[in-house]
C-alpha cells in the first residue's frame, strides 16, 4: 500500500500549498537578510496577534549587529569548517538511507533488479547535489517562493508518475519515463520543501 501512503504526503502538500500565502515571511528574515524592519513588525503581529514587541525587535537587532560582522560561509566554506563536520556526516547517512525506503518504486517500475542498486545511487547522488544548489539559491530566493514552487512542481510530478506507472505495461520506455520523474521529484524536494 505504498502508493496510498505517497498520496497522503501529496495530501499534506496540498494543504501546505493552499495555506502559505496566507502566512508572513519570518520576522528575522524579515529583519536581519531584508533589512525590512516595518515588515518585521507586521509579520510578529499577523504571527502573535497585537501587542508590544519592542524585547523581540530589541534581540534581533542585537542579533543584527552580532552577526554584521560574520561572514555568510558558501558551501565550500562550510564543507571545509570542522565544527560542522559531525552534522554534515549525519545528515549525508540519513539521505544514503532513506534512498533505501524508495526500493519498492523501482520494482513497480518494473526497473531490471540487477540496475536499482545504481538508481538509487544515483537518486542518493542527484539529491545531495541538489542540496548543496538548494543552500547557495535559498537566500536569493526565500523559503517561502522554494515551499511553493517546490510543493506545486512536486504536485505534478506525482501526477505525472503515477500515470506513467499506470501505462509502463503499454510501452516499454515508460519505464525510463517514471524513473526519470522520480529522480526529478527527489531533485525538486531537496530544493524545495
Amino acid at each position: 500500500m505504498w502508493n496510498v501512503l505517497l498520496s497522503f504526503s501529496g495530501l499534506v502538500a496540498l494543504v501546505q500549498l493552499l495555506f502559505l500565502p496566507f502566512f508572513p515571511e519570518s520576522p528575522p528574515y524579515l529583519l536581519l537578510q531584508k533589512e525590512d524592519k516595518a515588515g518585521c513588525l507586521k509579520a510578529m503581529k499577523q504571527l502573535w496577534g497585537e501587542g508590544n514587541y519592542r524585547t523581540e525587535l530589541d534581540d534581533l537587532m542585537k542579533e543584527k549587529a552580532i552577526t554584521k560582522g560574520t561572514k555568510i560561509m558558501n558551501v565550500l566554506e562550510v564543507l571545509r569548517e570542522r565544527s560542522v563536520h559531525p552534522q554534515l556526516c549525519t545528515m549525508l547517512f540519513l539521505l544514503l538511507s532513506l534512498q533505501l525506503c524508495g526500493l519498492k518504486i523501482f520494482e513497480t517500475a518494473n526497473l531490471q533488479e540487477s540496475i536499482i542498486p545504481y538508481v538509487s545511487l544515483g537518486v542518493s547522488i542527484s539529491e545531495l547535489i541538489s542540496i548543496i544548489f538548494c543552500s547557495s539559491i535559498i537566500e536569493r530566493l526565500g523559503r517561502k517562493v522554494l515551499l511553493r514552487g517546490g510543493y506545486w512542481i512536486m504536485g505534478s510530478l506525482l501526477a505525472a508518475i503515477t500515470v506513467t506507472l499506470s501505462l509502463q505495461d503499454w510501452y516499454f520506455w515508460m519505464p525510463y519515463c517514471s524513473l526519470a520523474l522520480i529522480i526529478l521529484f527527489t531533485v525538486v524536494f531537496a530544493v524545495g520543501p
